[in-house]
């Protein structure tokens, strides 16, 4: 059973960054690609990245281009989001996906807010 873990969330002034993590188990974790998602109070689950399995390619949602980096270590099953320039846009909860086959797996979230 797939299972995956972030961390790294909290409160952050405008202009400000931090850095999440999500750690993985119970699968191949350098074979597949990963994902960023976020949702934000009353909006849907949004896309915000995803790097290939071996963390060579990567792609990023408009909205976060230019000021978020996802990247990877294989070796330690951790997936990482380096976001820069917050903005108040950018509160909400971070998740972390996975889809292994027909089946996809969330972790249970990271809470971004972003305020003075």
């Amino acid at each position: 059973q797939a299972q995956l873990v972030e961390s790294g969330g909290g409160l952050v002034e405008p202009g400000g960054s931090l850095r999440l993590s999500c750690v993985a188990s119970g699968f191949s974790f350098s074979t597949n690609v990963m994902y960023w998602y976020r949702q934000a109070p009353g909006k849907e689950r949004q896309w915000v990245a995803g790097i290939s399995s071996g963390g060579d390619s990567a792609q990023y949602a408009v909205s976060v281009k230019g000021r978020f980096t996802i990247s990877r270590d294989n070796s330690k099953n951790t997936v990482y989001l380096q976001m820069d320039s917050l903005n108040a846009e950018d509160t909400a909860v971070y998740y972390c996906n996975v889809r292994i086959g027909v089946y996809t797996y969330w972790g249970q979230g990271t809470q971004v807010a972003v305020s003075s």
